[in-house]
């Protein structure tokens, strides 16, 4: 009897058992080409804006509502508010609104941690680079009535001459307001 049972107890490990992914010397997993998945698409380089380039940018007058969020990687406030705008880009697709997330981390970061971030925010396509240790005093009073660059988040908003400006974190209903309002 005990050898039926350890039998049956072999049998069905031995065919209860997946083909593993073998491991190298260096604890990495590898499997066999069989179930290797589909090549990943490159992922597009982020772009880099000047300070010139970033000042064109944000001057904008047309029909088109321009959403320019601020940010850092290592921003608290900031990441709490991305979710808000993401759900605002899927909202607004198709109409004429454009957001766009401006980083303004240490260029040190823009290889590493800024891709890795943007990427897990699911916010890639959206997100520009600038260095923001380039931006004098000039660069801010030439574009903003509130932000002197000293705090992030920030958020500049423009459709045709309308301007909206928030500093600091904004809540989505916040957000959706001050939208709407420049909507109109």
């Amino acid at each position: 009897m005990k050898k039926i049972i350890l039998s049956t107890l072999f049998l069905i490990s031995v065919f209860s058992c997946k083909k593993e992914s073998a491991k190298t010397e260096y604890g990495m997993a590898v499997q066999d080409s069989a179930s290797l998945p589909e090549p990943a698409k490159a992922t597009a380089a982020l772009k880099t804006f000047t300070a010139e380039q970033t000042s064109e940018f944000l001057g904008k007058k047309n029909d088109t509502l321009y959403v320019t969020n601020f940010f850092a990687t290592w921003c608290g406030p900031c990441v709490k508010e991305i979710p808000h705008f993401k759900n605002k880009i899927q909202e607004l697709n198709g109409k004429p609104v454009k957001i766009t997330f401006v980083s303004v981390d240490s260029k040190e970061d823009w290889n590493t941690k800024v891709p890795h971030f943007v990427d897990e925010q699911g916010i890639r396509n959206n997100t520009v680079l600038l260095d923001g240790q380039l931006l004098g005093a000039d660069f801010f009073a030439a574009n903003f009535k509130k932000w002197d660059g000293g705090a992030i988040p920030f958020t500049f908003m423009r459709k045709g001459d309308k301007t909206d400006e928030t500093l600091g974190m904004m809540s989505e209903e916040q957000l959706n307001e001050k939208i709407a309002s420049l909507l109109k």
